[in-house]
């Protein structure tokens, strides 16, 4: 007897079907290929990935690390044994659980890291290379419409994503410094001076390897930005941190800094560092969150305003 409930597919156009289908089989094949490149470095998929995660999450148990990646226990013990032998991570039982392993890179896991990080994003480059910019941009703009579609319910506020910055960006970052802090704090034109002179220098003396820009989007709109920039050999500067007011209260500023952190152990940095003002309670209190440790104050008369300059700093 025929069911008299409707088709799971019923609703949902056949050639729309087969266009999300055609798309999957495209695009794991691209996938495929750039897998291929990675397994010629010395780590398999899994491995790369479980790297992956330490470098970017920091700290954190290695079941935590099992679950996130869909990884069968066993296999993941057999990864981080050969972490542990090839002196690649530190690994300490966990104190609410003696049989589990909180696990951390090595100095040697994180240059092991920064190099496949590097090959990644090189063959990534090569892929999107042979196309004009513009159309990078609608390539890298339908993912993103992708993800927002797929990956968020329809109710949910727009979730900002971090970018590259893009043509026009490095404006937005020194406007938007200017009237924000003119506006909440009463400061002068001579910040958003500075603010311009920082980003010409990023501009004009930017090293792709050690240096960073990261533009927090939402919808097509930035939102946000941090500067991750080389201080020296072993330190890196963290600047221009910035929220506009609408994207505040989502833990931006957060994910923000993370991606600096990150991407500074990534590179070989041994220490962090910036520059902030007392003021700036919100700020303050991502950067102790992010670990960050408060040390030294110097009160000076800038930008129109009495401030208490901080220099805050921590070890990665």
């Amino acid at each position: 007897m025929p069911s008299s409930l409707p088709h799971p597919t019923d609703d949902v156009a056949d050639d729309q079907i087969q266009a999300v289908r055609a798309f999957n089989r495209f695009y794991t094949h691209k996938l495929g290929v750039l897998d291929q490149q990675l397994l010629k470095s010395p780590f398999s998929l899994s491995e790369a990935r479980v790297l992956y995660e330490l470098a970017h999450g920091g700290e954190q148990p290695a079941k935590a690390i099992g679950n996130a990646l869909g990884l069968d226990p066993g296999y993941l013990s057999r990864i981080v044994q050969n972490f542990d032998e090839g002196g690649l991570i530190v690994r300490e039982p966990l104190a609410s659980d003696r049989r589990q392993y909180q696990l951390s890179l090595t100095e040697k896991g994180r240059q092991a890291f920064a190099k496949l990080e590097r090959v990644t994003r090189d063959d990534v480059a090569a892929m999107l290379r042979p196309l004009p910019v513009e159309e990078r941009r609608r390539l890298t703009g339908a993912m993103e419409t992708i993800e927002a579609l797929l990956g968020m319910p329809r109710a949910a506020a727009p979730r900002a994503i971090l970018r590259d910055p893009r043509p026009g960006d490095m404006g937005w970052v020194v406007q938007s410094h200017g009237a924000l802090y003119a506006g909440e704090y009463g400061f002068d034109s001579g910040f958003e001076a500075l603010v311009a002179e920082i980003v010409a220098k990023y501009m004009t003396s930017y090293d792709a390897s050690r240096e960073r820009c990261w533009i927090a989007d939402i919808e097509g709109r930035p939102v946000g930005s941090v500067f991750l920039v080389k201080a020296s050999d072993d330190v890196a500067k963290l600047r221009l941190l910035i929220l506009d007011p609408a994207a505040r209260g989502q833990g931006l500023g957060q994910r923000l800094v993370g991606e600096c952190i990150s991407f500074a152990r990534a590179c070989g940095y041994r220490r962090m560092t910036l520059w902030t003002q007392s003021i700036l309670v919100a700020a303050r209190g991502i950067y102790q969150g992010a670990g960050f440790q408060l040390t030294a104050t110097e009160p000076h008369r800038s930008f129109g305003q009495n401030l208490v300059g901080e220099t805050w700093e921590r070890e990665l």
